[in-house]
Formats: structure tokens, sequence, C-alpha cells
């Protein structure tokens, strides 16, 4: 499986979060899976890092791309086609870093790895919940 993790999943992997399932803990550290966290979700954490709603034991430039590497996580860029699928998506919400993660999973058809009802009620994109 080819696997994008949303935000929080990735934060409660590297913790060791009792939130995340042993299924998902599963499916991430299975070698024969893709797993590939977004440069949206490293945005995203390092804004929530800024604003003092994210503590990380270093700064994120430094942890999340080390965090990411540790554990044989692939980053996926931002790619202008990824962009164009916005027109896509139904206004089911507004986040634009989950809506970002979506256009990205259905571009490159990746599975997103969430708990986030608002992702999961998109009918476009693969989750795995």
């Amino acid at each position: 499986m080819q696997l994008l993790l949303d935000t929080h999943i990735f934060l409660w992997f590297l913790n060791g979060d009792p939130q995340l399932s042993p299924q998902f803990r599963n499916y991430i550290q299975a070698p024969n899976n893709d797993v590939y966290l977004s440069v949206v979700s490293v945005w995203e954490a390092t804004i929530k890092y800024q604003l003092g709603k994210l503590p990380f034991p270093e700064s994120p430039e430094i942890y999340l791309p080390r965090q990411r590497i540790r554990h044989q996580i692939d980053s996926l860029p931002i790619d202008e086609t990824s962009i164009t699928q916005l027109v896509r998506l139904p206004p089911l919400h507004r986040d634009p870093f989950d809506r970002l993660l979506i256009c990205q999973a259905i571009q490159h058809n990746l599975t997103i790895v969430t708990v986030d009802q608002a992702i999961i009620n998109y009918p476009i994109v693969q989750i795995l919940k």
C-alpha cells in the first residue's frame, strides 16, 4: 500500500500515543508499504509550534525531518498537479492543510491514514480508517 499520513497520525506515531491504533502502527511499520509525510504536514506542525500549540524536543526544522527519516517515511512535496485537484473537492470543510493532503492523495493515488472525520467525509479519496 501507499500511505499518506495525516499530521496527527505522524505525531501520534512519533510519541507512541495510545490514540494511534495498533492496526495503524502496523501499517506504518510494514516494510512492504510505502509511507509518506507531506510537506503540508511539516508546514502545519511548524505553524502550530510557532503559535505555542505544539511542543517538540527541538526546533521543528530539525526534529520533523530527522524523525521522518529515522522511521523511513518519505517526504511528499507539493506539486502543481496536486494543487489543481482542489477544483474536484466538494466544499465539505475549509481547512487548507486537510484539503491539500486530500489533493495529494488523489493526484498520487495514496491512501490517507487519518481519524479526522472531516477528511473521512470526502468520498473521492481512499481512507485507511
